[in-house]
């Protein structure tokens, strides 16, 4: 069976396996045994984004936990971030998120976090997927008092007020956010608010359905309008779960992942807080970035799509910077995980220390061409086994040179083949990008 932890722990449809409620339950009691097999504490903490199923997926875990006389500990609607920074900082065991970050609202995933902030082992991951796979434990669902502990929600925006260091100017600049309708919906206003900004705030009226739904850092476009329409200095688009953000400058550009690595790189490094020469991008980072870093004298190093490989990568080359092009941004000095509301704050930083705009900060960076294709499959199955595949992509690479770059993937959480190309031609790249796109839809199983 293939694996259920993908690169951002296990997500499905609500109400379908391996999110239904019986197997939830036992992944919460699968989770406590892995404690105390690792005589750890069976403490968990537990935060959910804003989705109508969030709320009877944490009364599942939560009876899981409890059966297995584990002890767990709600925080209510609150970003991924927050509950890795809580997980380490009040000594639980396990920190859970309940959150499908950016996709829609039908599906949910479960993230889990140990007891250093960092996400759980795969050979932890595997221990969980078989007590899940031997066969979800049927039991009659009992509904369980879930108070959230709100101290914990103040905690965490201590510590983002705590974590932005800059003078704000008389007047602050003013600035836009778009909450996505998820977990970020009240902290992120209240954090910019309380630091001095002038703050308009939009997508913050969940109602259990419309999380990401044209809005966040998915769909900026009613951001950029906002920006225009308030004359703002920038704005901030966070996605379902605040793990990523990406930008709108003063002009109503959108700005993504690549520009944010490229700016605080050349703060960082202006403050001498690179902790070392390179810096840690994926596979889908363009490469203008890499010649752009390059001119600075910073490797760019490139690591697998997802955060977690972005870590790994991160720590084994002792990189204190790394993210991915769609707004997971990774500051290891301050948090092991991706946040959008602290990576906004650092943009501001660098956009205050310097006395400059947002889109001043970006200059030197010059994006390539890139065409991005998600393909519907029913299946993974290897790419190297579709007939004519490995040749087209041979022959795409070699007319590509070394100002170009072609990646095919399937997406770790959901069931796409995804095709990157870039070069310096768009309608060259394009026309690549279809020739791979067709192999993949006649080989995928879909009509």
């Amino acid at each position: 069976m293939d694996r259920l932890f993908g690169t951002d722990g296990i997500r499905a449809t609500a109400g379908s396996y391996p999110l239904d409620s019986d197997s939830v339950f036992t992944l919460g009691k699968g989770l406590i045994s892995l404690l105390k097999k690792n005589n750890m504490p069976p403490l968990v903490l537990i935060g959910r984004d804003t989705r109508e199923s969030g709320e009877w997926l944490e009364q599942a875990l939560t009876q899981g936990i409890r059966t297995a006389k584990g002890n767990v500990t709600s925080c209510g609607v609150i970003p991924t971030s927050a509950v890795s920074y809580l997980t380490k900082k009040h000594g639980f065991s396990a920190g859970i998120v309940i959150s499908a970050s950016h996709n829609p609202y039908q599906d949910n995933g479960i993230k889990i976090f140990s007891s250093t902030g960092m996400k759980i082992s795969e050979d932890w991951e595997k221990e969980l997927e078989k007590s899940l796979k031997s066969s979800p434990e049927k039991t009659t669902r009992s509904r369980h008092d879930i108070s959230p502990v709100f101290q914990f929600r103040k905690d965490y925006i201590e510590f983002l007020k705590n974590s932005f260091s800059a003078s704000l100017p008389d007047p602050p600049p003013g600035i836009v956010l778009d909450c996505a309708n998820g977990s970020a919906y009240e902290i992120a206003p209240l954090v910019f608010r309380e630091l001095g900004f002038p703050v308009s705030a939009i997508s913050t009226s969940p109602d259990g359905k419309n999380i990401n739904d044209g809005c966040g850092a998915l769909h900026p476009g009613r951001l950029a309008r906002a920006v225009l329409d308030k004359k703002a200095a920038m704005g901030i688009a966070f996605d379902g779960d605040a793990d990523r953000a990406i930008w709108v400058d003063e002009k109503g550009r959108i700005l993504n992942g690549d520009h944010t690595l490229f700016v605080l790189s050349k703060f960082m490094q202006h403050k001498n807080l690179l902790r070392s020469s390179c810096v840690v991008a994926t596979t889908m980072s363009n490469i203008g970035l890499e010649l752009a870093l390059e001119k600075m004298g910073i490797k760019m190093a490139r690591a697998p799509v997802g955060d977690k490989y972005v870590l790994e990568n991160m720590i084994r080359l002792k990189s204190n910077l790394g993210g991915e092009q769609s707004g997971h941004t990774i500051l290891l000095d301050t948090c092991p995980t991706g946040d959008g509301i602290l990576t906004g704050l650092k943009i501001l930083e660098a956009m205050l220390s310097q006395n400059i705009p947002l889109s001043r900060l970006v200059e030197g960076f010059r994006q390539y061409p890139q065409v991005l294709l998600n393909i519907p499959v029913t299946q993974k199955k290897p790419f190297e086994t579709f007939p004519d595949f490995q040749t087209t992509r041979e022959q795409i690479q070699n007319r590509l040179g070394a100002t170009g770059r072609l990646n095919v993937r399937y997406s770790g959480t959901e069931l796409l083949a995804r095709i990157m190309v870039e070069g310096k031609d768009e309608t060259e790249i394009e026309g690549y990008a279809r020739q791979i796109a067709d192999i993949i839809k006649k080989n995928s199983g879909l009509p």
